[in-house]
């Protein structure tokens, strides 16, 4: 059996023809062009649909359904989005839609794009095989996904594993939701570019030396998710300082998820999980000196996410198993 699944991002929308095994037979890729009604973006989803259909040889009449990866809140009993930021969605019934845009009778599921990215990793990912399991990524803000028995969990009204929304630090930090000491505003790879800033910020005031200085040319403008790391590995102890500050952070939220889920596997994704195994190495000895199973009590396994770009396509395609 054949299904599409389709990536819908605010800049691009993916879609990819996948076999029962999870893997990806074609794909393509088109612009949203989000600000446009969102008949006409549906419009071209169809058409997109068609042609990735094609071009492994097949018509939308093999394909067994579609499944969406969608930002947002989408209701995936009545096929709705219920709202997606920078996208024209609002309580709009995109399975109906998608379904009379095809021109042809189709099942279509929809699901919230970080659930459906959760969902690849335990099915064809770094946590296949497990019936339980949490996925976060590290970007411009802490998303989570929520795996229990094999299925997605997203709450009574699908808004649920907002998992950067825990607070790690009362009273600290502005997040974007409205609380302060949101994990992600010092997690996400926003959060850790602000941590690097403000120690070199505190460098230039009490004359102190870093690489960091060197690495953006004296530009704060210039920091990234990797500068601080990259001064680490470099031995410069300022870095190693803002890495050492992050992971306890990180540790602070990956001990929460765990101690209240207690999954098989956590796996970590996003632009920060491009450290890979340097990244991985620092996280478990701290972690499970503070999770609540201890003793003989099987471990949670944290793991980097393996499937990437891939994983919104996958995730769709799979919603239906």
């Amino acid at each position: 059996m054949y299904y599409i699944g389709i990536d819908l991002g605010g800049t691009n929308i993916a879609a990819g023809v996948v076999d029962e095994s999870y893997n990806i037979v074609k794909k393509a890729s088109i612009p949203t062009n989000a600000n446009r009604p969102a008949d006409e973006i549906t419009s071209d989803i169809a058409n997109l649909c068609k042609t990735v259909a094609a071009d492994a040889g097949l018509t939308i009449d093999d394909i067994e359904y579609i499944g969406i990866a969608t930002p947002g809140s989408a209701n995936c009993q009545t096929g709705e989005i219920l709202y997606a930021n920078n996208l024209p969605f609002s309580n709009y019934p995109m399975a109906e839609k998608l379904s009379a845009a095809l021109g042809v009778p189709k099942r279509v599921l929809i699901e919230n794009d970080a659930n459906a990215a959760a969902k690849a990793e335990s099915v064809a990912g770094a946590a296949k095989g497990s019936r339980y399991s949490i996925m976060i990524t590290l970007g411009t803000g802490v998303g989570g996904g929520i795996i229990l028995d094999g299925q997605v969990y997203s709450g009574f009204n699908f808004a649920g594993a907002e998992l950067g929304h825990i607070v790690i630090e009362k009273d600290g930090r502005q997040c974007s939701c409205g609380r302060k000491g949101c994990w992600e505003t010092y997690s996400s790879a926003t959060g850790l570019v602000r941590t690097t800033r403000e120690k070199l910020e505190e460098c230039r005031k009490t004359g102190r030396y870093t690489v960091m200085e060197e690495m953006i040319g004296g530009d704060l403008n210039k920091i990234s998710g990797r500068t601080a790391f990259n001064a680490k590995k470099n031995g410069d102890e300022v870095g190693a300082e803002v890495v050492e500050e992050y992971i306890d952070y990180l540790v602070c939220g990956l001990v929460n998820i765990i101690n209240i889920f207690q999954p098989n596997v956590l796996t970590i994704g996003g632009g920060i999980s491009g450290e890979g195994d340097y990244l991985l190495n620092m996280l478990p000895e701290k972690v499970f000196a503070e999770t609540y199973s201890r003793g003989d009590t099987p471990q949670c396994e944290l793991k980097i996410a393996t499937l990437r770009n891939d994983a919104g396509i996958i995730g769709a395609a799979a919603l239906g198993i």
